[in-house]
C-alpha cells in the first residue's frame, strides 16, 4: 500500500497527460485528429477514470485509519530559502480528490456528446483536461506557495474555458472580466502568503499552524499585522469562490459551455477558494477578528446572491447566483467555527449543483432549434415551460436538484444546510436570521424555476408574436442538429398575436449519453446526504476531519429514537422556512398562475415576468439588475479611473511639462537678452558699469 501513497503523484498526471498529448497531436496532425474526436474524448475520460478510482482506494484507506503521507522533493535550495514540491494526503485531501475526479469524469461523458458538433472539440477537451490536472495540483498541494501555482493555473484554464467561444464579443468580454477579477484577489493572496512567510518563516501548513501558534502565544507577533496578512490570504478565496463583492465575474462566466459551467461551479473553480479557507481554518481560527470578517462576508454573499437571484430571467444566470448565494453558507460556517458543516455542504452541493447545470444544458440544447441559438433565445425560462411532457427524465433529475438545494429532507443539502443554520443561529441570532431567509429564499427561486422550465405549457413558439424585432422564427432542420428535428427544411412562422400550432416543433429528451450523467448524479444528490453527519451534536472535534469521516459511515446504524426525535426537532424550523419558499413560488409560478382558461397566450407571456408596482417596483429593479454594483463598479472604477487619468494627464501637461517646459524659455530669452549686452565695445562696458554703480549709490542713500 506504501507503493501506492508514494506514486500517487500520477492522479493530477493521468489528465495534465491527456491535455497535452491532444494539443500536441491537434497541432502537429489537425486533419487526422478531426476523424477520430470519439478517441480524444475517451482519452480523457480514461485517464480521469483511473485517477478517481485511484482517489477512491486512498479515501478508502483514510477513513480506516490510515496516518497521513507527505512527500517532498527539493526544488530551490539556497542557505536562507528552501522551497519544496511534493504533495499531502489527508483527510481533506482524500474527499476533495474525490469530488473533482467524479464530478469531472460525468461532466467530460456529458461533454461527449454535448460538444459532438462543435468545431473546437478537440481543443474543448484539452482545455477540460487541464483544468482538472490544475484543481487535482491544488488539492494535493503541501504548502502556500504550490497551492498559489495551481491557483494560478486554475484561473488561466478558467479563462480559455469562459471564453471558449471567443468569436462571441460577450464571451471575450466574460472572461477578461472574470480574469481581471481574480487577478484583484491574488494579488492579496500573494501578500498574504509573503506575509505568514515574514512571520513564521515557513510556507509548509504544518509548520505554518504550529509556529504562528507558539509566536502567537508568547505574544511574539504584531496581531495587526497578522490580521491583515489573513485577510488579505483570504482576498483569494473571495475572488475565487466569488464573495462579495469580487462576485461580479461569476453570472458572466456562463458564457462559456454549459458543461464548463458545471464544473466550474461545482468541482473546480469555486471548489478552490472554499478548500484554501478549510485548509488554512488552523490559523485562521486563532484570529476572531479574522473569523468575524469571514462569516460576514459569506452572510452577506449568501443574501446578497439570494435576492438577486428571484428575478432573473436566465436559467444558468439564475442558478449562477444560487452558486454565489450558496458559496456564501460555505464561507459562513467556518467563520463561526463550524469547518466541517461547510466542507460538507461544499459535497452535498457540488453534485447538486452539477445535476442542476447539466440539466440546464440539456434543456438549452433541445430548445436551441426551436427558439434560436442565441443565449438570449435558448436561456431565457420565458420562452420555456411545459418542458416536463417533453424531457421527463431531464424534469425529474432537475426535480432532484431543485429540492436538494431548497433544503428538502431527505435529499443531499438538507443534512448540510440545515447544520450551518443552526450552528449560526447559535453563534449570532442576527446570522441565524440571515441564514434563514436565505433558505426560503432559496427555497423560492429554485422552484420558480423549475416552475417556469418545467411546469405548464409551452411556451418557445410565442417568440414570434412577442419579439418585435423578428418577423419571423427560422427553424434549421437535420443540417444543424440532426438528432433534434427530423426533417430538413425550414420552417417559418409569421409574426401574429395567435399562433397556430400546426406543425410546430418541440423539444425532445436529450440522447442517452446525456441522460446517463444526469441519472448517475442524481443517485449522490438523493443520497450522499445520509451518509453525512446527522447528529452533529455528538461528541466530536470540529476540527477532525478523520473523526468525522468514520462517524459518518458508522453513523447510521447507531441512531436511535431519541436521536430521531432530537434530529426532527431541530430540523422543523428550516423545513418550515422551505416550504413557505416553495408556496409562495407555487402561487405566482405555478401552472394555474400562467394557463388559466381564456386567457390569450401573449398575455400569459406578459405575466410570466411582472413588474410590482409602487413600493415594489425599485425592490424588483434592484433585483434584476443585480443590486446595480456592476453599475456602481463601472462608474467608480472604469469612469472614475478614466476621469482621474484625464485630470492627471492635465496635471502632466500644464504643470509637470509646463514647469520643465519654462525653465527652457526662461534660459532661451535669457541667453537672447544678454548676447545683446555682449558687443565688444568698451565704451558700452564702461557705461553700463558706471550706470550700476551710480544707481548702487542712489539706492545706499536713499535707504
Amino acid at each position: 500500500m506504501e507503493i501506492l501513497f508514494q506514486n500517487f503523484w500520477l492522479v493530477p498526471l493521468l489528465p495534465f497527460l491527456s491535455a497535452v498529448s491532444l494539443g500536441l497531436v491537434s497541432f502537429f496532425s489537425p486533419n487526422s485528429i478531426k476523424n477520430s474526436r470519439r478517441i480524444c474524448s475517451l482519452t480523457s475520460i480514461f485517464s480521469l477514470t483511473i485517477a478517481m478510482f485511484l482517489s477512491f482506494h486512498v479515501f478508502w484507506q483514510q477513513i480506516t485509519g490510515s496516518p497521513i503521507h507527505q512527500f517532498f522533493w527539493s526544488w530551490v535550495a539556497n542557505k536562507n530559502v528552501v522551497l519544496e514540491i511534493g504533495y499531502l494526503i489527508d483527510p481533506l485531501t482524500s474527499i476533495m480528490l474525490i469530488l473533482v475526479t467524479t464530478v469531472g469524469a460525468i461532466v467530460m461523458i456529458y461533454s461527449d456528446s454535448y460538444m459532438l458538433h462543435d468545431q473546437g472539440y478537440i481543443r474543448f477537451f484539452c482545455y477540460l483536461s487541464l483544468f482538472t490536472a490544475s484543481m487535482l495540483g491544488l488539492v494535493l498541494s503541501p504548502n502556500l506557495i504550490q497551492i498559489y501555482i495551481f491557483w494560478e493555473l486554475v484561473g488561466m484554464c478558467s479563462y480559455l474555458l469562459i471564453g471558449f467561444w471567443f468569436t462571441r464579443p460577450s464571451a471575450a468580454n466574460a472572461c477578461q472580466k472574470a480574469f481581471v477579477t481574480n487577478r484583484i484577489g491574488d494579488f492579496g493572496l500573494l501578500l498574504g502568503i509573503l506575509g505568514f512567510y515574514w512571520i513564521t518563516g515557513s510556507f509548509e501548513f504544518q509548520d505554518l499552524s504550529e509556529k504562528f501558534s507558539k509566536l502567537l502565544s508568547h505574544n511574539e507577533i504584531n496581531i495587526l499585522f497578522a490580521n491583515i496578512c489573513a485577510i488579505l490570504l483570504f482576498m483569494g478565496p473571495i475572488a475565487k469562490s466569488a464573495q462579495f463583492p469580487l462576485h461580479i465575474w461569476l453570472p458572466d462566466a456562463m458564457e462559456g459551455p454549459t458543461p464548463i459551467s458545471a464544473l466550474i461551479h461545482a468541482a473546480t473553480m469555486v471548489a478552490a477558494g472554499i478548500f484554501l479557507v478549510a485548509r488554512m481554518f488552523p490559523l485562521f481560527e486563532m484570529l476572531p477578528l479574522v473569523m468575524g470578517v469571514i462569516s460576514w462576508i459569506g452572510a452577506i454573499t449568501a443574501l446578497l446572491g439570494a435576492c438577486i437571484a428571484i428575478t432573473q430571467k436566465d436559467l444558468k444566470k439564475g442558478l449562477a447566483y444560487s452558486t454565489m448565494s450558496q458559496l456564501g453558507y460555505m464561507i459562513l460556517a467556518p467563520g463561526i467555527g463550524s469547518y466541517k458543516a461547510g466542507l460538507f455542504h461544499l459535497i452535498t452541493h457540488a453534485y447538486s449543483k452539477a445535476l442542476l447545470f447539466l440539466g440546464s444544458g440539456s434543456v438549452i440544447h433541445s430548445l436551441e432549434p426551436i427558439v434560436g441559438y442565441h443565449p438570449n433565445k435558448s436561456q431565457n425560462m420565458n420562452f420555456m415551460g411545459g418542458l416536463k411532457k417533453h424531457m421527463p427524465i431531464t424534469a425529474l433529475t432537475f426535480l432532484f436538484g431543485t429540492l436538494s438545494l431548497s433544503g428538502i429532507p431527505p435529499f443531499a443539502c438538507f443534512w448540510s444546510k440545515d447544520e450551518i443554520l443552526i450552528n449560526s443561529w447559535s453563534h449570532l441570532p442576527l446570522l441565524g436570521y440571515i441564514a434563514f431567509s436565505t433558505a426560503g429564499l432559496t427555497a423560492f427561486y429554485m422552484f420558480r424555476i423549475y416552475f417556469l422550465t418545467f411546469e405548464g405549457n409551452f411556451r418557445g413558439h410565442l417568440l414570434g408574436s412577442i419579439d418585435k424585432s423578428y418577423s419571423s422564427i427560422s427553424i434549421w432542420g437535420s443540417s444543424v442538429i440532426p438528432d433534434r428535428i427530423g426533417q430538413n427544411e425550414v420552417r417559418t412562422f409569421p409574426l401574429s398575436n395567435e399562433v397556430t400550432t400546426q406543425n410546430l416543433l418541440y423539444p425532445k429528451e436529450s440522447d442517452n449519453t446525456m441522460l446517463f450523467s444526469l441519472i448517475v448524479l442524481a443517485i449522490p444528490t438523493f443520497f450522499i446526504g445520509l451518509i453525512g453527519e446527522i447528529f452533529w451534536e455528538k461528541e466530536i472535534n470540529s476540527d477532525s476531519l478523520s473523526n468525522w469521516l468514520h462517524l459518518s459511515i458508522n453513523s447510521l446504524s447507531n441512531i436511535h429514537s431519541e436521536e430521531y426525535t432530537e434530529f426532527l426537532q431541530n430540523a422543523i424550523p428550516s423545513i418550515i422556512v422551505a416550504c413557505i419558499g416553495i408556496s409562495i413560488a407555487f402561487i405566482l409560478y405555478g401552472p394555474q398562475s400562467y394557463t388559466a382558461e381564456g386567457t390569450s397566450k401573449t398575455k400569459n407571456f406578459q405575466f410570466l415576468h411582472p413588474i410590482p408596482k409602487s413600493f415594489f417596483v425599485s425592490i424588483y429593479n434592484w433585483s434584476y439588475y443585480r443590486g446595480y454594483i456592476d453599475e456602481s463598479y463601472n462608474f467608480l472604477f472604469s469612469r472614475g479611473l478614466r476621469f482621474f487619468a484625464k485630470y492627471l494627464s492635465l496635471i502632466d501637461q500644464w504643470l509637470i511639462d509646463g514647469i520643465v517646459n519654462g525653465v527652457g524659455i526662461l534660459s532661451f530669452f535669457g541667453g537672447e537678452g544678454l548676447k545683446y549686452t555682449e558687443g565688444g565695445r568698451v565704451s558700452s562696458y564702461l557705461f553700463f558699469l558706471v550706470s550700476c554703480m551710480f544707481l548702487s549709490f542712489l539706492y545706499s542713500y536713499i535707504i
